[in-house]
Parts: C-alpha cells; sequence; structure tokens
C-alpha cells in the first residue's frame, strides 16, 4: 500500500492545528484518528510529515533468473512453473517460489497457455 501524499498529511495536521476536532477532520479526508494522531506525533518529533521509508532491502531475488529466463523459455516452452523453479534453483542458486517465478514470467510477457 502506498503512503499518503504529503500534501494531505499537511492539510489534515492543519486542520487539527486551527481546532477542528479530530473525529470531523479524519471524516472529511477519510483517514483514522490514529493515523491522524500519529502524523502530529511525526510533525512534532520531526518537524516534517514525510512518509517513512519501506523497511528492508531492496528484493532482488530474482535477478540472476531473469536474465537467463528468456533463453530458457525458448528451450522449455511447455514446462510447469515447478520446473522453471527446479532449473532457476539449480542456475542460480537461488530457491523462488512458484509465484515469484509467476510473476518473473508476467514480467516478460509469457502467458501460461500451453501448446498442445
Amino acid at each position: 500500500m502506498k503512503a499518503y501524499s504529503e500534501d494531505l498529511r499537511e492539510r489534515v495536521v492543519r486542520a487539527v492545528a486551527i481546532g477542528t476536532p479530530r473525529d470531523e477532520v479524519a471524516a472529511t479526508f477519510a483517514v483514522s484518528v490514529p493515523t491522524i494522531e500519529r502524523w502530529l506525533r511525526l510533525k512534532r518529533e520531526t518537524g516534517g510529515l514525510a512518509p517513512k521509508p519501506v523497511p528492508g532491502p531492496v528484493a532482488a531475488k530474482t535477478g540472476a533468473v531473469m536474465a537467463a529466463l528468456p533463453e530458457r523459455l525458448g528451450e522449455h516452452a511447455d514446462a510447469t512453473l515447478a520446473d522453471h523453479c527446479s532449473w532457476g534453483r539449480e542456475a542460480s542458486g537461488v530457491a523462488v517460489s512458484t509465484a515469484t517465478m509467476s510473476r518473473a514470467l508476467t514480467r516478460l510477457g509469457w502467458t501460461r497457455k500451453k501448446s498442445r
């Protein structure tokens, strides 16, 4: 889920600052009261309302597999997702789930339809 825009955060904090009850502000801007309180605390502690960065490193699990996958698809077009996962584990040493492999194939524009 994407973070709320900084502009919305500023408008909400400004509305609370001029004395509008938090319940009314929450209803007007379609945010929850705990969210408003969190933004007020953030403004008080840091002086800004910028959203925090998403924790953790960027997922780079499929990098090695994605590089070799187009060639693999040309040679083994009828392979199942499980087959592609097994191949990926052998080729790159990184285990990927069938869901991850499915997303990788989708990024390449490959469909799951098999030839008869």
